[in-house]
């Protein structure tokens, strides 16, 4: 048996990078996906490579700064499936500077997406989750969130944001059947990496034990796990996941 077989779980950000390859690895772990992103183009492609792989899946344009948009995928996801089993609170941008030469457009735009964002998306299931007595919330952080980084004074806040959220959901939920737990990547070869000059990626590569760029799909992986019933006794955690350049 697939381990997420029957799950109903809504992904946001998962037209692309990080958030598609989570869409693809829960169909094929049997999951009903219910694909969230900005660009409906996008977001139909996603919807069919998860079909071509045997999943049931359904597409909504949804941005997660609106919250009647939220709700109202939430309520017709309800409508349609009669339960949501999993979120995973994946989208995110980034807007870098450093703090002598941000915005308050690009703090408040990354605060509105990334922490205000995971925000809406998990108030808007958690009753439903708390009904059902059953229940997994999956956060994005990063390893930015944990131990800052040059030029992403409005990133690191959101992602170490999360961590609160996830810390706090763990313990306010968990009682009530409900996991809640964050995922922290390193740095991943994704589309967001595209426009950085190669010798930076290898000075990236440098900082990682490992020597490479992790991939889309060894977040995924991580993502299933922690949304399926082998990960029962995990609440509240914040995996690491960055090929050891913490260490």
């Amino acid at each position: 048996m697939k381990r997420l077989e029957g799950k109903i779980s809504l992904i946001t950000g998962a037209a692309q990078g990080i958030g598609l390859a989570t869409a693809l690895k829960f169909a094929r772990e049997g999951a009903t996906v219910i694909v969230c992103d900005v660009k409906q183009t996008a977001v139909d492609e996603a919807v069919q490579q998860c079909q071509a792989l045997g999943a049931q899946a359904a597409g909504f344009v949804m941005d997660v700064t609106q919250r009647d948009m939220v709700d109202a995928v939430v309520g017709q996801v309800l409508t349609r499936f009669g339960r949501i089993d999993v979120l995973v609170n994946n989208a995110g941008i980034t807007q870098d500077a450093r703090l002598q030469r941000m915005t308050l457009e690009q703090f408040d735009r990354v605060i509105d997406v990334n922490l205000r964002g995971v925000f809406h998306c998990a108030q808007a299931v958690a009753d439903i989750m708390v009904e059902q007595k059953a229940g997994v919330i999956l956060n994005a952080s990063s390893v930015v969130g944990i131990y800052g980084n040059f030029g992403q004074t409005n990133y690191a806040a959101t992602k170490f944001g999360v961590i609160g959220f996830t810390k706090t959901w763990s313990r306010e939920l968990g009682p009530k059947g409900v996991r809640v737990n964050a995922v922290a990547p390193g740095f991943i070869a994704t589309p967001i990496l595209s426009t950085i000059p190669e010798k930076v990626i290898e000075e990236m590569e440098h900082r990682v034990p490992l020597r490479r760029l992790g991939q889309p799909e060894e977040i995924a992986n991580v993502y299933a796990f922690l949304a399926s019933d082998e990960a029962s006794y995990i609440n509240g955690a914040v995996i690491e996941v960055s090929g050891g350049m913490s260490v």
